[in-house]
């Protein structure tokens, strides 16, 4: 296999030849380059980009890539969505199944952290070369890649509704006054905005959203922590209440049955019902790799502390609910019943309330707002950038990878918010009932999405070997292929036993099982589909073989300018610089 790149401007001249495994007399390290890449003065000092006025724009700093994903992802499921876990699992359940969570997306958004890192993409980038999709259709096969696509853009556009839609609610906490139409209505062009904007501003909106909802979190945290010794207002002896709940009423609901295996099903339900708060937060990192300043660096220092933190707010998020609420608290069960919006179906609330403390209440609603409305923005970004790849590589019509002057894909972000307006279905009661189902299947379009990703990462490890780049791997994890094969496992387990209850005669729901597992037949369409349309069939071929993947080209322009940025970053860092470089 043998193709040649070449770019010209004013600026730089490139001229690139791919690894051919059959040139021996032009390898080096398993990489052919027939001419160097040559930067001028101009292009080295400035960093000045060769790029045209149609391309994305790399405006998002350090700071907003950090915070980003970890924003995103803590969206109303640990605020509220923690509530129904709770009261049908258990205390014990809640938060065991948080650790485990734990251990699934540790690996994944490290094996996206290193195909992204190794290859984040150049400074004329016209589609997101970390979207989950086009890395498996550049390392496994374009029909799973095209499937992948479809199945992750149907999860990011029913999460802008369903975030605007919890929005909406969260304002009822205060006043009913306002239709939810017309607040649905607001949240949906908030987020229009900031995603028409250029993409610097849409950082640096989640930035502070994340900000908010970071020292909101810790608060709650610290909050709990004064409880469960003992220093809540109502508890006048000052005695320590501990793990008061975790013995009465129980550890465990036993919802399903009795004894050990309703406490394994326990753990399980709550494995099921709390993956949807972590669903796509990885794949948040990966996406903005094509809109960040410093890829490489960037990257992979939101790789390395993003799941660090994510692991510590839901674990001990989890736990701080667990020991301030019983699962079978009227309040709680009550809330559940009756649908409360925002803070009033909260565990925290509830659980705040409960010890005596009337002061917080609206302080934590204004924050799960916030939570939504960062969520809801994150989401709309993702599926966007989603579209527009989709219509560069020809899983979508082209007219969605136009970008204006910019860096804004205008038209895939129209047609996104056009079907986010599907929240709308939230304002008539027999609609909701659908929305709710359109809802449902979000989660294990995550699922789905974290498993093709594992394939593309083995494939991508082999190609590596096969290649001897790996010492070349600029972002690295001990053990990730393993940790890979895991997450691998575990998510194909869930996605083909996340429905199981419904099978139970007692808890037979049809509408449930459906939209536990309607997915998968039609992701299977969407792939074989593809395939017989393609005429791949004919080629016998389930994915690419190693030598025809290219992980060469681009591969020494991104080293030396990863090495300048470097270079320039020593020269200009002071210890404050450092000291909040550190942090963030």
């Amino acid at each position: 296999m043998k193709s040649d790149m070449s770019e010209s401007s004013d600026m730089a001249t490139t001229n690139i030849s791919v690894y051919d495994k059959n040139d021996k007399n032009n390898i080096k390290d398993g990489v052919s380059f027939e001419k160097p890449i040559i930067y001028s003065e101009v292009d080295i000092e400035s960093g000045a980009k060769e790029s045209s006025s149609r391309n994305l724009k790399h405006g998002l700093q350090s700071r907003h890539i950090q915070l980003i994903a970890l924003g995103g992802t803590i969206g109303t499921g640990l605020f509220v969505g923690t509530s129904s876990t709770l009261a049908n699992c258990g205390p014990a359940a809640l938060v065991i199944s948080y650790i485990v969570i734990s251990t699934i997306v540790y690996p994944i958004m490290n094996m996206f952290g290193e195909m992204v890192c190794y290859l984040p993409g150049n400074d004329d980038d016209d589609e997101s070369v970390g979207y989950c999709a086009y890395l498996v259709s550049k390392y496994v096969d374009e029909s799973l890649g095209f499937a992948t696509s479809w199945n992750y853009y149907y999860c990011f556009i029913v999460l802008v509704a369903t975030e605007c839609t919890a929005a909406s609610s969260i304002v009822e906490y205060w006043t009913s006054k306002i239709p939810k139409a017309v607040l649905i209505f607001l949240f949906l062009g908030v987020i229009f905005l900031l995603n028409f904007l250029p993409v610097k501003f849409y950082g640096e909106a989640e930035f502070w959203f994340a900000i908010i909802k970071i020292f909101c979190i810790t608060g709650l945290i610290i909050v709990a922590f004064v409880i469960f010794c003992g220093g809540a207002p109502n508890n006048e002896d000052n005695s320590f209440v501990g793990f008061h709940y975790w013995k009465n009423p129980s550890s465990f609901r036993d919802y399903v049955t009795n004894g050990s295996l309703g406490n394994f099903l326990d753990v399980y339900n709550a494995l099921i019902k709390g993956a949807f708060a972590f669903i796509l937060g990885p794949e948040l990192v990966s996406l903005t790799s094509s809109e960040c300043v410093d890829q490489r660096r960037n990257i992979a220092k939101a790789s390395r502390r993003f799941v660090y933190r994510l692991m510590f707010f839901y674990i001990f998020g989890a736990l701080s609910i667990s020991v301030i609420v019983p699962y079978n608290d009227p309040t709680l069960l009550n809330a559940l019943a009756l649908n409360k919006p925002g803070a009033g179906s909260s565990p925290f609330v509830i659980g705040i309330q409960n010890a005596g403390i009337t002061i917080l209440p609206h302080i934590i609603n204004f924050c799960i707002l916030t939570s939504a409305m960062s969520a809801g923005n994150a989401f709309l970004f993702a599926s966007t950038r989603a579209l527009l790849t989709m219509g560069k590589n020809g899983s979508a019509p082209r007219i969605f990878s136009r970008i204006n002057r910019h860096g804004v894909p205008y038209v895939a972000l129209s047609l996104s918010i056009m079907i986010a307006c599907l929240a709308f279905l939230n304002c008539s009661a027999s609609s909701a009932k659908v929305f709710q189902w359109f809802s449902n299947i979000s989660t294990i379009s995550g699922f789905i999405g974290w498993f093709t990703g594992c394939i593309a990462y083995l494939r991508f490890r082999r190609t590596i070997d096969y290649n001897g780049l790996y010492d070349r791997l600029p972002f690295k994890t001990k053990g990730q292929v393993y940790l890979t094969w895991y997450s691998f496992v575990f998510v194909g387990i869930l996605i083909l036993t996340n429905g199981y209850m419904y099978i139970i005669p007692k808890f037979w729901n049809y509408q449930d099982f459906i939209a536990a597992y309607i997915t998968l037949p039609v992701f299977l369409v969407l792939y074989f589909g593809h395939i017989i349309y393609s005429g791949r069939w004919r080629q016998r071929k389930w994915w690419k073989p190693v030598d025809e993947i290219d992980v060469v080209t681009g591969l020494e322009e991104i080293e030396l300018k990863t090495k300048i940025a470097d270079e320039e970053r020593q020269g200009h860092s002071g210890r404050f610089a450092k000291c909040l470089d550190y942090i963030l």
